[in-house]
């Protein structure tokens, strides 16, 4: 789907609207050697989410009050925190599975079943994880960029992630996948998906204002993120690694990853993850 190629890009999107590498059109980057396919496909990705999600989204902002519309993302956002839990536990991070574990459980009853965001307003920010940061903290190189049709920017790591991602969100019920009843699961999944490109009219209103080459800057926004989130870094620090590093240089320094603090929120760096 188109919509998260945008929630990973939301964190770090206001940060690389000010360094000049985002939006430098024609620089090569190593980790990007087929350039040429993903340019089509971002097109045609960009090309239905201005035809459909993205006024869809406008028309669901237009007429949703912003307390409903907080509420819904919260709710979201509270279930996938039981993902990103369980990510984190696999990737050896105690203090982040820890925290994001209380997150849940205390959104969930003291937040009204995560309507409010009770957990950040006590400074327990949202730590996002998912399965492709997993095989990286595990030592699984990224490999080359890759623009997935529908779905988004992705490395051939994080596509296998997904796979991971699916059944594992259904086996810790955070998936509408999971729910038996057709209408009602639909109707999530797609509640899910407007939710998440209404959260980010202003973000991608401004990639579209500042990025001269908006593939670059998805693309750098995306691999910068991806890499500070193995790392277990916040994707807006100045010690975000360089993330054109080659494989093997990736590897040695994931499989020493560091947890993060509730300080910065960062999975150890939002589906995203959610």
């Amino acid at each position: 789907m188109t919509m998260p190629t945008y929630a990973r890009l939301a964190s770090v999107a206001a940060v690389c609207a000010l360094t000049a590498g985002c939006a430098t059109q024609g620089t090569p980057n190593p980790q990007d050697p087929w350039e040429g396919f993903n340019r089509g496909v971002y097109k045609f990705n960009d090309t239905v989410d201005r035809a459909v999600f993205k006024p869809v989204a406008q028309a669901y902002t237009y007429v949703t009050p912003q307390p409903v519309r907080s509420c819904i993302h919260n709710m979201f956002s509270n279930v996938g925190d039981l993902w990103a839990a369980t990510n984190s536990f696999l990737q050896g991070r105690g203090h982040d599975f820890v925290n994001t574990l209380g997150r849940f459980l205390f959104n969930t009853t003291m937040g009204i079943g995560g309507c409010i965001d009770v957990a950040s307003a006590n400074g327990a920010r949202k730590i996002p994880n998912d399965f492709g940061t997993t095989l990286g903290v595990w030592g699984i190189g990224s490999g080359p960029y890759l623009v997935l049709p529908f779905w988004g920017p992705s490395t051939v790591r994080d596509s296998a992630g997904l796979v991971g991602d699916w059944y594992g969100r259904e086996y810790t019920y955070t998936s509408p996948s999971a729910i038996d009843d057709v209408p009602l699961r639909n109707s999530l999944w797609g509640l899910d998906i407007v939710d998440t490109r209404a959260n980010l009219l202003d973000t991608t209103n401004t990639v579209d204002r500042v990025a001269l080459d908006p593939y670059s800057f998805v693309r750098d926004a995306y691999l910068q993120r991806r890499a500070a989130m193995v790392r277990g870094t916040a994707s807006g620090e100045d010690n975000v690694p360089d993330y054109s590093l080659e494989d093997d240089e990736d590897d040695t320094e994931a499989k020493a990853p560091a947890s993060a603090t509730p300080a910065t929120g960062a999975p150890a760096a939002t589906p995203a993850a959610r």
